[in-house]
């Protein structure tokens, strides 16, 4: 198998980490841990009342017997408009453990799914300490990738990401540190700059050796 690679937008083909970006790409452990970043963001505030957290109903609507109509003891009872609700949705949460060395694995192989395809390219962030929309926007067009984009940066590359955030086809662009499984495989490209890719590549093979 061939070193992997990633195309630089500025310049000759950038060799990456092999154990970072040369893994098998297990689809079992990225599927469960891309589930579990999404369950994780999930807010899990929905709330209904039942008929006992209702205000009011504490009279008899009307009385037992003798009015023709059915026996009704609260005007908050489910089968009442204004009434409670059975069974309803309640606060709770929807995360859910991946094993560390799961989740770990799984990153490796969002990364290395785009070194195969060929999907990642890296690019000089120099050149956009001024940040320029149209500057981005051509480096992308000149690239030419199919789909929609994730940008990558370092953490104090906060320059750069003035210039790509407003574009139609960038996905999200978000600090190395903070991506994602689902973020990397949730867009048909990723670009990053020398040092994301160095920061990716440190989280991948730190916890390749943890």
């Amino acid at each position: 198998m061939a070193s992997p690679k990633a195309k630089n937008l500025n310049g000759t083909d950038v060799s990456l980490d092999e154990g970072a970006f040369g893994a098998a790409f297990n689809g079992a452990l990225v599927h469960e841990s891309v589930r579990a970043e999404l369950n994780a963001r999930r807010q899990g505030t929905a709330s209904t009342k039942t008929r006992g957290q209702v205000r009011g109903g504490g009279a008899k609507p009307w009385r037992q017997k003798g009015t023709g109509r059915a026996r009704a003891g609260s005007s908050r009872s489910p089968i009442w408009t204004g009434g409670g609700i059975v069974f309803g949705p309640q606060p709770r949460h929807f995360t859910f453990k991946v094993n560390r060395k799961e989740r770990r694995a799984a990153f490796r192989s969002a990364l290395s799914v785009h070194a195969e395809r060929g999907s990642i390219a890296t690019f000089d962030v120099k050149a956009f300490d001024d940040p320029s929309t149209k500057a981005a926007a051509k480096l992308i067009a000149d690239w030419g990738p199919q789909g929609s984009v994730l940008v990558v940066l370092a953490d104090d590359e906060e320059k750069p990401a003035l210039s790509f955030r407003n574009l139609a086809n960038v996905r999200a662009v978000l600090p190395a540190t903070n991506v994602g499984i689902a973020d990397l495989i949730g867009a048909a490209n990723v670009l990053a700059s020398a040092a994301a890719i160095e920061a990716l590549t440190a989280r991948a093979t730190k916890e390749a050796k943890a």
